[in-house]
């Protein structure tokens, strides 16, 4: 698996716009994209830090992932990121060292990357994205 750098941390929020307020007015970061991702019930904001990414999610319908996740662990760190060439077969030799993946294919997600999310019982408790942008390949 070639993982170039971490690509973001998203970062689960209960109201996207008063948290954007604190990214921006506390912190001096720049919002420079919200969209709503439709099929996890989830709309993001995205910030840049440096060459990493942080990614506000707030849940569309409290039965969508974030909701969730924020009723039963509140706000906070909801998962990291890895940006990866190749990303299906990066999720198959994953499978094959026995890693329990959430996504057996990868899938469009925010900012037009093909994402796969790796199972935290398999990952020491930390929910893992895997992100490829083929647009910059």
């Amino acid at each position: 698996m070639n993982i170039s750098h971490i690509e973001h941390i998203g970062i689960a929020v209960k109201d996207l716009e008063e948290s954007i307020r604190f990214y921006e007015d506390v912190l001096g970061l720049k919002c420079y994209a919200i969209e709503e991702v439709s099929d996890q019930k989830v709309r993001t904001a995205f910030f840049r830090a440096g060459q990493t990414k942080v990614e506000l999610l707030a849940s569309t319908d409290p039965e969508g992932p974030i909701g969730k996740f924020i009723e039963k662990k509140g706000e906070g760190v909801h998962h990291m990121a890895f940006a990866v060439k190749g990303i299906d077969n990066a999720l198959a030799q994953l499978d094959e060292k026995g890693i329990r993946l959430i996504d057996q294919k990868s899938r469009k997600g925010a900012e037009g990357l093909d994402i796969a999310f790796l199972h935290p019982k398999s990952t020491h408790g930390v929910l893992m994205e895997l992100c490829e942008d083929k647009g910059s390949s």
